[in-house]
């Protein structure tokens, strides 16, 4: 995304002899040649990935030209930026996440998702290549199996649980699911994901089940019959968070593939992780906080309710940006365009404004999830079992990347902390020695 110098201001003056005269750029005329925003230019200084001068006024900061340009050239490769000591690094070239933005293969992700749906996205990611029109259908046996498996839970199971039975029950009807070459992943893929939307029971009346992966999914979360632009925003969630760089159910997945796992257990080790409280079920505490917004009239005192118990107000703040969430940015002005969410969304600014006057913080994709599933009238979990049937997409590809690395490579070493051998062999407590005499008292006789 860099911009052509000649489209841009000059990084020479002609003088009076036709001698070229060095001409430093501002902030924005370097965010335009790397085409970012101004913030980003501040984060590659703060990087050390590119070196500022204060002007001599003091005012503002001025950067080299050719500088930019080799910066913008990298960029155009997606070089990654230099690890920071200790942590652990993947070279992956499916996501960049930069302070304001987030790009799939190089392309704006947000931009993608605004023009092209769920399983074209999901193509994209897994292959580099766009194909319009792309519609994923499962496996007539192993979707027999998930749903068979996925029905005989308790009643009161959540999506979640059901995934992750379907997955188990789908990879045992698959004799194929071992073939870790590219094209077998992809086979296994296209089939994977649709078996997880399908083996959903339903909430009301199904539609056929050749129509776009998000159409299938609407009826399995709300019994309400889906309007264009409704569906729009459901389709457009699933594009968005289809993949967000190393987060801890891909790292999961990244560690299951470097063991040669095949892509439903790959899958299913990242749905094991997305459970958590922390991850994918974050949103699940935001409709609830939203429900209450709404029915109290306001965020003030529901805000106040959770910093005065100690907790987070959920549905705020993302390490990785340093203002809104992007994939919230673009939820957002979608509900807006919904009539029946002109509420919810007054409740979910209502909230973050209210916030915004103890700590900065801004929206992240959580309350957006949680925003849509209030205003469509679904169950709380909806947003927890979007984000599930998404990033599978996400998984697989990391997946097919690992596959590709030297096997078992994520070994660490445990520090240990225990005692210092060597130590004594234990003595059994007074409860084992009870257990191991029997009732009779006497020493039970090894059958050894």
């Amino acid at each position: 995304m860099t911009h052509d110098s000649a489209h841009g201001t000059g990084t020479q003056d002609a003088g009076a002899e036709g001698a070229a005269v060095e001409r430093r750029l501002t902030t924005r005329e370097a965010a335009e040649r790397l085409g970012v925003k101004p913030e980003t230019v501040y984060a590659y200084v703060s990087r050390g990935q590119l070196a500022s001068r204060r002007t001599a006024g003091g005012r503002g900061s001025t950067f080299d030209a050719s500088e930019v340009d080799a910066l913008a050239r990298r960029a155009g490769r997606r070089e990654p930026s230099p690890p920071v000591a200790g942590d652990l690094v993947f070279r992956t070239g499916i996501t960049l996440i930069e302070p304001d933005r987030y790009y799939f293969r190089g392309v704006d992700a947000t931009e993608l998702a605004r023009h092209y749906g769920y399983e074209e996205v999901a193509e994209w990611i897994w292959t580099g290549e766009l194909r319009p029109g792309t519609r994923f259908t499962a496996a007539p046996e192993s979707l027999a199996a998930a749903r068979r498996t996925a029905a005989s839970l308790p009643r009161h199971s959540s999506s979640t649980d059901r995934l992750r039975a379907a997955v188990a029950a789908a990879a045992s009807a698959d004799p194929l699911r071992f073939d870790l070459s590219p094209q077998g992943v992809l086979n296994s893929a296209r089939t994977l994901v649709p078996t997880l939307v399908d083996a959903l029971p339903p909430a009301g009346e199904e539609g056929g089940e050749g129509g776009s992966l998000a159409a299938r999914l609407w009826p399995k979360l709300t019994a309400r019959p889906a309007d264009a632009a409704s569906l729009a925003v459901l389709d457009t969630a699933l594009s968005l968070l289809a993949d967000h760089d190393l987060a801890a159910s891909t790292l999961a997945a990244r560690v299951a593939a470097s063991a040669h796992a095949h892509p439903y257990a790959v899958v299913s080790a990242g749905l094991g992780v997305l459970e958590g409280p922390l991850h994918g079920a974050a949103s699940g505490l935001a409709h609830r906080m939203l429900l209450e917004v709404v029915d109290r009239g306001g965020a003030a005192p529901v805000v106040a309710d959770h910093l005065r118990a100690g907790r987070r107000v959920p549905g705020l703040g993302h390490r990785l940006y340093t203002a809104e969430d992007p994939r919230a940015g673009a939820l957002f002005a979608l509900l807006d365009e919904l009539p029946h969410a002109v509420p919810v969304m007054a409740a979910a600014r209502d909230v973050v404004a209210t916030t915004a006057r103890h700590t900065p913080l801004h929206a992240n994709v959580d309350l957006a999830l949680a925003a849509f599933s209030v205003a469509c009238g679904m169950p709380a979990e909806t947003g927890e079992t979007v984000f599930a049937v998404s990033r599978a997409a996400g998984w697989i590809a990391h997946a097919m990347e690992e596959y590709a690395e030297r096997p078992l490579r994520m070994r660490p070493s445990g520090q240990y902390g225990g005692p210092r051998p060597p130590q004594p062999l234990p003595l059994p407590t007074a409860e084992a020695a009870a257990s191991e005499s029997g009732a009779t008292g006497a020493p039970r006789q090894s059958a050894n």
